[in-house]
């Protein structure tokens, strides 16, 4: 008797490769949207927006449940509902799916203030936010060169505007590869490593763990791992070691 069901699965192209791996492995049939690693990059208001948009297309006559591959994300999942179970990791953005659990994620994090995170997926997914006309840094007009603010704001305030808008940079130290195992990807290692060097940060390989992924798509839910959104609820943060939980409609 077949006991696979049939899962929608909406999940960041970030994690396309590890994804991938753990569909293929798991004994349920999952259909796979991935959305595009830019809506990071436009806000919660427009990143809910377009989840919930391809969420509101799902057939709902066609699945058991829509697993969503996403952390809370600067609460760019709050609000989204649906008809359907909605699956989602009680995780605060997708490097805990790369570690594997939030324990991981949390002492890393605790250990390692300062860190910037690479993975085949940030490498290979990567975008320029200031190329995207929908981006936060381009509506606020952060995205302009140095001429273009000299222009607009004269030399002076423009070497302030750049010195400024460059600081991002500074509350960083190191760059730490996760390493999922789901490719050999020397060369990445290579890229991250470089970038670090050229920075003068520290520069750290992280193992990675595909496991909470798998569990998702594999239906392994029972848990302290994973939210159960019934239907017609809605995913609301808790600001707590849950992160998530979920409220009804109203």
């Amino acid at each position: 008797m077949n006991t696979s069901k049939r899962y929608k699965l909406i999940a960041c192209e970030i994690m396309f490769r590890e994804v991938c791996f753990c569909a293929s492995m798991c004994k349920n049939i999952i259909d796979i949207s991935f959305m595009p690693k830019g809506l990071h990059d436009v806000g919660d208001v427009k990143m809910l927006e377009k989840l919930q948009s391809e969420m509101d297309s799902v057939d709902v006559q066609k699945y058991d449940a829509i697993l969503l591959c996403y952390g809370l994300c600067n609460n760019g999942i709050k609000g989204l509902h649906s008809t359907l179970p909605l699956i989602v990791p009680k995780a605060h953005d997708c490097i805990t799916l790369l570690l594997g659990s939030r324990d991981k994620y949390n002492n890393y994090f605790r250990d390692n203030p300062g860190t910037f995170y690479k993975s085949p997926g940030w490498i290979e997914r990567d975008v320029n936010p200031n190329e995207n006309e929908q981006s936060v840094t381009s509506q606020l007009g952060m995205n302009k060169t140095y001429q273009e603010y000299v222009e607009q704001y004269g030399e002076e305030n423009a070497e302030y505007l750049m010195e400024t808008l460059g600081n991002w940079f500074n509350n960083y130290s190191k760059i730490a590869y996760i390493d999922t195992k789901t490719g050999n990807f020397e060369y990445y290692k290579e890229l991250a490593k470089q970038q670090a060097n050229e920075r003068k940060w520290e520069y750290e390989e992280v193992e990675g763990n595909t496991n909470l992924i798998f569990r998702l798509l594999n239906g392994e839910w029972e848990n302290e791992d994973f939210l159960i959104v019934p239907p017609n609820n809605r995913i609301e943060p808790t600001y707590t070691e849950d992160i998530v939980s979920y409220a009804p409609i109203t």
